[in-house]
């Protein structure tokens, strides 16, 4: 770590807690021909590894290996990563950006939706409820710079991040934000949505992907079935107690894709569960977790409810992004209205949206929606090709995953299976996880 200059007002013994509590990064492209390794060395605290993932994903790199262990008052980890397409980390504006990130996730992030109004949203989904927020909010004369949403289970939860279209600054008027509140509350409760519609208005911003999980949460959509299932591919989640050394052992299987990792690690974590060891894998297609826990009073899953509702939550967190539906990016000139005309034309057409990102750069709209038809089965490309005509066909384009999810990567053998998860000793599980981090010779 660089040098630090310190406040004149801070005593030796604060310096010394600093540099205690500041985490050591390492980032080396020589050990691993296939991955960029991220080393990080810090003192525990819950939500550490958390905030490290978070760092990593939101730069939408791929996490394919991670060895995670913070017994006693250390958290030490490393992280193989590759951007979209596989590739290592060669640029060294990203590499120091990481360095920078991690080295300062002790002292909280920096929030690029200041200056902006957060609208919250929870309710029952349905074809065109898109459409009509859009529409709702263009006529209050609110402009959409960010948002975010997600379906699951029957249900949606959307963080959208608007603006005043005339002054372009936050919308702080009380009577403005009642007759938002109001209209977005109606169009969520429809004709069936009484009880469990929600709409609230904040000017306090938090990091938005999280922010949904615990939306989805509270919203309780691990409870509820499925409305359509298309989908086979569903996640393995088996929870074990290791009652010798106090350990709740959770394994995960599913494929893999991106943020897999901060989404099964933002639930733990909002649960108030600790990791104190983990490991992940990746193999071809298919993902590998293993996560040793407690709850944050230092205790194991203790019943079998909270076992079953650990499984519940799980499941949820992985299925709420796999996004289903073909992936369509619009591009083009932002402007007032754009939104609410482009998803009106989705369901004018049949099309359902069950995942978005908006987002705006300058004068540019940047957006993703992922499209289904009305029975959650995959679109007719006649209608797609049709929806592109009435859009534009430079604008709204059809996309493919990138190459990293087509190809197959070197098989591995897995040590611990789920269902037949073989308990590993302590001691074993910490002289892998310190040769991993590159701290001794050898485990064996």
């Amino acid at each position: 770590m660089k040098d630090m200059e310190w406040p004149a007002c801070l005593d030796e013994y604060e310096k010394l807690v600093i540099r205690v509590n500041t985490p050591r990064v390492v980032i080396d492209n020589a050990v691993c021909p296939t991955s960029t390794l991220v080393k990080v060395d810090s003192a525990r605290r819950h939500g550490i590894l958390l905030e490290a993932v978070q760092v990593l994903t939101d730069l939408n790199l791929l996490i394919k290996k991670a060895y995670i262990s913070s017994d006693g008052r250390f958290f030490m980890d490393v992280f193989h990563v590759t951007d979209l397409n596989g590739n290592k980390l060669t640029d060294e504006s990203v590499i120091s950006y990481i360095e920078q990130s991690l080295e300062t996730i002790h002292y909280g992030r920096s929030n690029s939706f200041n200056g902006l109004t957060a609208l919250e949203l929870t309710g029952t989904d349905r074809v065109g409820l898109l459409s009509e927020v859009f529409a709702v909010l263009a006529d209050l004369q609110c402009s959409v710079v960010e948002a975010k949403v997600w379906t699951h289970n029957g249900r949606i939860a959307s963080l959208i991040y608007v603006k005043d279209c005339n002054s372009g600054s936050p919308i702080e008027d009380s009577q403005q934000i009642d007759r938002i509140e109001a209209r977005l509350r109606n169009v969520l409760k429809g004709d069936n949505d009484i009880r469990s519609a929600k709409m609230t208005v904040s000017m306090v911003v938090t990091h938005t992907e999280r922010r949904l999980h615990q939306m989805m949460f509270a919203d309780r959509d691990y409870e509820r079935m499925p409305v359509l299932r298309h989908s086979t591919d569903y996640p393995v989640v088996t929870v074990q107690n290791w009652a010798d050394r106090s350990y709740s052992v959770v394994n995960v299987q599913c494929k893999d894709r991106t943020k897999l990792l901060f989404d099964v690690v933002c639930t733990l974590t909002d649960m108030e569960y600790v990791v104190f060891h983990a490991t992940i894998n990746t193999a071809g297609e298919r993902a590998y977790l293993e996560f040793y826990i407690r709850h944050i009073d230092g205790t194991p899953i203790s019943s079998e409810p909270e076992r079953q509702r650990v499984i519940q939550c799980l499941e949820a967190a992985v299925g709420r992004r796999a996004s289903e539906g073909v992936r369509l990016e619009l591009c083009m000139e932002d402007r007032q209205g754009l939104l609410a005309d482009v998803t009106r034309t989705f369901r004018e057409n049949g099309l359902n949206v069950t995942r978005a990102e908006i987002s705006t750069e300058r004068d540019e709209a940047l957006n993703i929606f992922y499209v289904t038809d009305e029975m959650g089965n995959p679109a007719d490309p006649k209608i797609i090709e049709a929806v592109r005509q009435k859009i534009g066909l430079s604008n709204l384009k059809v996309k493919e995953l990138p190459m990293i999810y087509h190809q197959k990567g070197e098989s591995e053998e897995q040590t611990v299976g789920v269902g037949g998860a073989v308990l590993l000793s302590l001691g074993s599980l910490v002289r892998k996880n310190l040769y991993n981090l590159g701290l001794i010779r050898s485990y064996s």
